[in-house]
């Protein structure tokens, strides 16, 4: 028995320790005690939310959604009711063609409470649930046999008669998850907690900590074949939870098949690129440019940034409705995304060791690379106009320096090579002056609008 202990994933560890249950509250004697609106979630929003034939394609009219809360700070939820694309309510309310309605069991949205909230979570272990579920998890899963052998518990989520003789005891989020994931449809991590043991996982906590992943084990496959699904995050960025619960849902319903994800469990399209490929402040990496301190333009990789080496969208999407993200905003990526969190990435806020080489080479790269452009900004920064007149007309600058000898031939030669692939060009000057407006072809003309610059040059007389 110790060797099958030992071999066992961490969940039927435990339910091994606490045994099979087949006890249920009495829904006879519940009352109206945790229903102040006397109706479940699903009834109120039933008359406004259930999908017809006409909006859904395949069999499911709705599918239930079980949101556990394990180790976290909530981050997750906040989080998540704030994303937009697609945002939670559509989803409740079935609001997208070819989607069943999701039927969220939510500690924090939801009306009801007590026994009536765990009511679903009871009818689906005992197989009268009246459709298929998902299961999600928020924050890290406690390693709950350390404190049974202590008679105590880390986290719980509602009571249940599964006590010695029916009492009541409280059932962890690691129980449901155990009880509840062999028939689930699929099986959701969220945040960084529950993805890979974020936080609560780091050197030297006392409960064991551990992702869902770590918790199910890698030979687990929900009832439609899916393996746990992660979408990282401290917290994640909401749209990128909602928009992959789509996505399985979609797939679920049989109208599409299941989107590429990653050799751990991320949603490719989201996570296939690091932060810094897509970061506002990339071009100051490559021109070899850092920040000093927190308030500067500059790349960030100097004063503790990972972006790098971090695989997250937070710089291309946004934290919300597109707005905001740690770069975006000034602070530096800390790698809460990753699987090493927080471990690997400490300390915070200094500069990782491997940006020694880069940043050296970048830096005698960008020596070269930024005085160039800056000339052929300056050379672009000018109408043609200006350089036929020799002026610039900027009341906004008391004294602008013209281009010397050396940068007009520069320039010249620029234009030359500008020009030299393009098969629509007349026999002009490479540069841009038409023929009519040069000495040569009409001296006495170029002598008289000389005099007076306003003159519009490319009026013929």
């Amino acid at each position: 028995m110790a060797r099958m202990l030992t071999e066992a994933t961490p969940a039927q560890q435990l339910l091994e320790l606490l045994g099979p249950v087949d006890r249920f509250h009495d829904r006879s004697e519940l009352g109206d005690f945790g229903m102040p609106a006397r109706a479940y979630m699903e009834d109120l929003a039933e008359p406004m939310a259930k999908a017809s034939a006409f909006s859904r394609i395949g069999p499911l009219e709705k599918i239930h959604a079980f949101w556990f809360a394990g180790m976290s700070c909530d981050g997750c939820t906040v989080s998540v009711t704030g994303a937009t694309n697609p945002s939670v309510e559509s989803l409740l309310l079935g609001a997208h063609p070819g989607l069943p309605r999701l039927i969220l069991h939510h500690p924090v949205v939801n009306v009801e409470s007590g026994p009536h909230f765990m009511r679903a979570a009871e009818m689906a272990l005992s197989g009268e649930l009246d459709g298929p579920y998902v299961v999600i998890l928020e924050g890290s899963i406690a390693d709950e046999t350390r404190a049974i052998a202590t008679g105590g518990y880390w986290s719980a989520q509602g009571e249940e008669p599964w006590g010695p003789d029916g009492e009541l005891r409280p059932v962890t989020a690691a129980e449901w998850i155990a009880r509840l994931a062999a028939n689930a449809a699929a099986s959701i991590a969220i945040g960084t907690c529950a993805t890979w043991g974020g936080i609560p996982a780091s050197e030297g906590n006392p409960t064991g900590a551990m992702s869902m992943m770590d918790f199910l084990g890698k030979d687990y496959r929900s009832a439609f074949g899916v393996p746990v699904v992660n979408i990282p995050g401290c917290a994640p960025i909401g749209d990128n939870f909602t928009e992959t619960v789509a996505a399985v849902l979609y797939f679920l319903q049989g109208f599409g098949p299941l989107p590429e994800f990653d050799e751990l469990g991320r949603p490719a399209w989201l996570f296939g690129e690091t932060v810094h490929r897509h970061c506002v402040r990339g071009a100051y990496y490559e021109e070899g440019t850092y920040a000093e301190d927190f308030g500067d333009k500059e790349c960030l990789v100097e004063i503790g940034c990972w972006g790098p080496v971090v695989n997250c969208n937070i710089t291309s999407r946004g934290a919300i409705s597109g707005i905001g993200g740690c770069m975006n905003a000034g602070g530096a990526c800390i790698g809460c995304t990753m699987p090493g969190f927080p471990d690997k990435f400490t300390p915070f806020y200094k500069r990782p060791p491997g940006s020694l080489a880069s940043t050296a080479a970048s830096r005698l790269l960008g020596s070269i690379i930024r005085p160039l452009r800056r000339y052929s900004n300056d050379h672009l920064n000018r109408e043609v106009r200006w350089d036929l007149h020799g002026d610039t007309p900027t009341g906004w600058a008391r004294r602008k320096s013209e281009p010397n000898a050396l940068q007009e031939v520069g320039h010249r030669f620029y234009d030359k090579m500008r020009r030299s692939s393009d098969t629509s060009k007349a026999d002009v000057q490479p540069w841009g002056k038409r023929a009519e407006w040069t000495e040569e072809r009409d001296p006495d003309r170029e002598r008289d609008l000389s005099v007076r610059p306003g003159v519009d040059r490319a009026r013929k007389g």
